[in-house]
C-alpha cells in the first residue's frame, strides 16, 4: 500500500519556499506519495497558519497527524538526532580532502606521480587557502569567535582582524614557494601563537567552544583537528627553511 502524505508549502510567483522544495524531496525519497498543497499567496500562508496553529512552513501531515518542517521530517527519518549539538569537525574535514585532492591532481599533471615532496607542501598550502578564504568571508564574526580563546587576541584585538590575510597570504606565496623570506616568519608566528592558545584553551583550562578555523559561522569545536591547522603551517614553514639545505 502506497504510503500518503501531504505537505502545504509557499509556491509564489516571486518566491518557491527552498524547505518546501526539500520536504517533497525527502518524503518521496521515503517512499511517500506527495499530496502537494501550494500556498500561492501571503494571504493563503497566513491563514494556514492561523488555523494549524503554526509559525513556519512547510509543514507535512502524514496519517492526519503534523510533523511539522523539514528539520522535522529529517529528525523524523532518522537523519537528525533529537539531541545534536550541532557541533561538527566535517566542514575541516572536508576542506583538508579538497585539498588533498587539489594537491594530488596537480601532482599528477606536473610531475605524473601522485605522491611527491610537492603534494605533500600544496596540501598545506591549498588548505591553509581555503581555510583563510572562509575566515574572510566574514572577518568581523572570525574575529569575535578568534578573541575567545586566541592569547595574542585577546590582548591586541587587530591581530584578530588581520589573522586571515595573514594566513592567506602565507598560503598563497607557500603554494608557489614565492618570497620564502615573508611566507615563513609569517606562517611560523601565526602557527605556533595559534597551536599554543588552541592547546591552552583545550588541554589547559578544559575549555568547550567553538573554533573560528572556519570561519565564524562554523561549529567546529576547538581540539585536535583544530590544532593540526597551525601545527601544519609550523611544519610547512620549518620544511621550507631547512629543505635549502637538504
Amino acid at each position: 500500500m502506497t504510503k500518503t502524505a501531504k505537505l502545504y508549502r509557499m509556491v509564489m510567483d516571486k518566491h518557491v519556499c527552498p524547505y518546501g522544495t526539500k520536504s517533497k524531496w525527502l518524503l518521496e525519497r521515503e517512499g511517500f506519495a506527495v499530496e502537494d498543497h501550494h500556498l500561492t499567496t501571503r494571504e493563503d500562508t497566513d491563514a494556514f497558519k492561523e488555523e494549524h496553529g503554526v509559525e513556519t512552513t512547510p509543514q507535512t501531515f502524514i496519517d492526519g497527524k503534523r510533523l511539522g518542517g523539514y528539520t522535522d521530517l529529517r529528525k523524523h527519518f532518522g537523519y537528525d538526532k533529537k539531541d545534536d549539538s550541532g557541533k561538527s569537525y566535517i566542514p575541516v574535514l572536508a576542506v583538508f580532502a579538497v585539498g588533498a585532492a587539489l594537491a594530488v591532481a596537480l601532482s599528477l599533471f606536473v610531475y605524473q606521480s601522485p605522491l611527491t615532496i610537492r603534494t605533500a607542501e600544496w596540501f598545506v598550502a591549498f588548505s591553509m587557502a581555503m581555510l583563510a578564504m572562509l575566515k574572510l568571508q566574514d572577518v568581523e564574526q572570525f574575529s569575535t569567535m578568534f578573541v575567545g580563546y586566541d592569547l595574542l587576541g585577546q590582548r591586541w584585538v587587530p591581530y584578530a582582524y588581520a589573522y586571515p590575510f595573514l594566513e592567506a597570504s602565507a598560503a598563497v606565496l607557500m603554494a608557489g614557494r614565492i618570497l620564502p623570506w615573508i611566507s615563513i616568519p609569517v606562517a611560523l608566528t601565526i602557527g605556533t601563537i595559534g597551536a599554543v592558545s588552541v592547546f591552552y584553551a583545550v588541554y589547559i583550562q578544559k575549555r568547550d567552544i567553538k573554533c573560528a578555523c572556519v570561519g565564524g559561522s562554523g561549529n567546529v569545536p576547538l581540539g585536535f583537528i583544530s590544532l593540526s591547522e597551525n601545527l601544519a603551517m609550523i611544519g610547512m614553514g620549518i620544511w621550507m627553511l631547512l629543505r635549502p639545505a637538504l
